[in-house]
């Protein structure tokens, strides 16, 4: 958690500030809902805290001209160190970063992202990593002061909408109803871009489907990545067992998930994934691919279920289906894990902390 934070002499929050926070905000996507979040711990502390787009800037000196525009800002945050942080290199205002999963699992592997990363943390005043795993990749990979690391995982809070109709999103995904309370959907949440890999469970889903029609793979998630998004869909029209819901708002989704028979992550690389937080939240069962990033908030056996292959995903699955103590424990076990350690208050007063020391 977070600790060795300088404490200030005078009164936290004492003075007001305007902050500018850059992030990558494709709509209805994890970064996207981690940056309103934050914004909104921020400015529960009366600063004012402007939420803008990384991809609608070219260039540092973009970024440095709109801060010096009156009334200027006086401190800065962003998400992720490369896509959003290298933005603020030329700004004359103090700044802080929170790390993405991005940032450990893919840029660093790039030597000239990694370059400008380090030169991003050089000159913050504070860097946030949702786990001790990605604070010690960062410790490992980029020179930087371990003191200048906080580490404070997501804070989650979920809200079901009253007015979805589960049997309507069947339908409209192209869900068969005719197997009504015996079918079982696996809800696989993500954007279509590659990194989630939204494909790689498809082929063995729809043979396993085959041999137990009661069972259905949805995926849904927000359109990011046009040709990505083509060839998903092309696949899922051929794909037995296999379908693509239209994207909802947060509150209809988690009104899905929490319907659905277990929520399903495939990624590549994560950094925190907010959708398994908020099935563990929901009480719903997590069937997580076993990378860090997820290896870190789900403990096999106990809070969710790991898997290596799309071959061990289907034998977990048949476990979660036959053996209902397994399922109530790690519904159990994963409830808990969220309400004590992603708390919505704790995320809040560490924000808070921190954007005080830009002060």
């Amino acid at each position: 958690m977070l600790t060795n934070l300088v404490s200030s002499s005078r009164q936290a929050f004492s003075d007001d500030m305007k902050l500018l926070f850059l992030a990558c905000l494709s709509p209805k996507t994890g970064n996207h809902t981690t940056a309103e979040r934050i914004r909104s711990h921020i400015e529960s502390a009366g600063h004012t805290c402007e939420l803008r787009d990384a991809a609608a800037f070219q260039s540092p000196a973009e970024v440095a001209k709109l801060i010096s525009r009156n009334p200027q800002f006086e401190g800065a945050l962003a998400i992720h160190l490369f896509r959003a942080g290298r933005l603020l290199l030329d700004v004359q205002v103090p700044f802080g970063v929170i790390f993405g999963g991005t940032d450990i699992n893919e840029d660093v592997k790039v030597e000239q992202k990694r370059v400008v990363m380090e030169q991003v943390l050089l000159k913050a005043r504070f860097a946030v990593a949702f786990t001790d795993k990605l604070k010690e990749e960062a410790e490992l990979f980029l020179l930087s002061q371990s003191s200048k690391i906080y580490v404070q995982p997501q804070g989650i809070q979920t809200e079901v909408s009253e007015k979805f109709c589960w049997t309507e999103f069947l339908r409209s995904s192209g869900v068969s109803s005719e197997h009504g309370d015996e079918l079982r959907v696996f809800l696989l949440v993500c954007g279509l871009r590659r990194v989630k890999d939204p494909l790689y469970l498809v082929e063995v889903f729809s043979e396993w489907h085959c041999e137990n029609p009661q069972i259905a793979l949805v995926i849904i998630g927000p359109k990011i990545d046009p040709v990505f998004t083509a060839e998903v869909e092309a696949v899922v029209k051929r794909t037995p067992g296999v379908f693509l819901a239209q994207e909802r708002s947060q509150r209809e989704l988690h009104a899905a998930m929490k319907r659905c028979f277990a929520v399903v992550n495939s990624s590549v690389s994560e950094g925190m994934s907010a959708a398994i937080l908020e099935a563990m939240d929901l009480g719903v069962p997590v069937l997580a691919r076993d990378i860090a990033g997820n290896a870190a908030v789900v403990q096999h056996g106990f809070t969710g279920l790991l898997y290596s292959s799309p071959q061990e995903f289907v034998h977990q699955s048949e476990r979660l289906l036959s053996d209902r103590e397994l399922r109530e424990r790690v519904v159990r076990n994963g409830k808990l894990y969220v309400e004590e350690r992603h708390g919505l208050k704790q995320e809040r007063e560490t924000y808070q902390r921190l954007v005080d020391t830009l002060l």
